[in-house]
């Protein structure tokens, strides 16, 4: 949407968009299908982030410039005539988790919901949460269980039934993404636990996890500026097309949200 409504502002720029619907087959097909039409520039959210070389291929053996957005890809360095834009994940969940441990006073136990194992993002997500526990002042924390659910509410709401019924005991909740954390609030809820006594965080910022703040559910979350990323990724694709140099990563900042300052967020994605 950030990507459609930019573009619809800029001159001479028309963009096609193709839903890959989370299949990295379709989406390399979809690829291919622009290649074939000859279009000036290619901007690609990846399916999955260790499949990007095979698209880099392609849009390289083609000359079309390549953009890839919001997930960074396999490739490192990038070849010529490709770019990244997005945020960097070791700023996501280093802020998020940095707010939980002051939140925790340094010590107690956590579990760990991570998005999909084949992205980028949940890996370096759940990394940060591992370095950040590391240091001295959060060394009293602990992680009772890290388990994915696939950036999904729905699975965030099972995985945390099935904790809550092994009779796993924690003081925080963190997600690698709002979505799960929703899911998971909405199975505390159902079970009866107390979520006063609970620290429960997310990283995206999205409307509903900021509903869910408001509520008074959601402690912390990580804005991702959705429509940062876009412009970004338009503008590197179009200077790209008309043969200009771009940085090869070019990194929209995350920013730490708590309800002291969530109001500002609102409107943001």
């Amino acid at each position: 949407n950030g990507m459609q409504d930019y573009a619809a502002k800029q001159d001479g720029v028309s963009l096609q968009v193709e839903d890959a619907q989370n299949d990295v087959g379709k989406q390399l097909n979809q690829i291919q299908n622009f290649v074939a039409q000859g279009v000036d520039a290619i901007i690609v959210n990846p399916v999955d982030t260790d499949a990007t070389p095979a698209m880099t291929k392609l849009a390289t053996e083609a000359g079309i410039p390549l953009v890839y957005v919001n997930r960074m890809p396999a490739e490192n360095p990038l070849p010529a005539n490709v770019a990244f834009v997005g945020s960097d994940e070791k700023q996501s969940g280093t802020l998020e988790m940095q707010e939980v441990c002051k939140l925790m006073g340094g010590k107690g136990t956590i579990l760990v919901m991570m998005g999909e194992l084949s992205n980028q993002a949940a890996r370096q997500r759940t990394q940060d949460v591992h370095d950040v526990i590391a240091t001295p002042e959060c060394a009293g924390i602990t992680i009772a269980e890290q388990q994915t659910g696939n950036w999904s509410r729905t699975q965030g709401t099972d995985l945390m039934t099935n904790w809550i019924s092994a009779g796993m005991k924690f003081d925080a909740l963190v997600s690698n993404n709002d979505e799960m954390a929703i899911g998971a609030i909405q199975a505390m809820k159902s079970a009866g636990v107390d979520l006063h006594n609970v620290v429960v965080v997310g990283v995206d910022a999205t409307q509903d996890g900021l509903a869910a703040m408001k509520a008074g559910d959601l402690d912390v979350t990580v804005f991702q500026n959705a429509a940062g990323q876009a412009a970004g990724a338009v503008d590197a694709a179009v200077a790209l097309a008309n043969g200009k140099n771009v940085d090869q990563r070019v990194y929209i900042p995350f920013e730490l949200v708590t309800p002291a300052n969530m109001d500002r967020y609102a409107a943001q994605n």
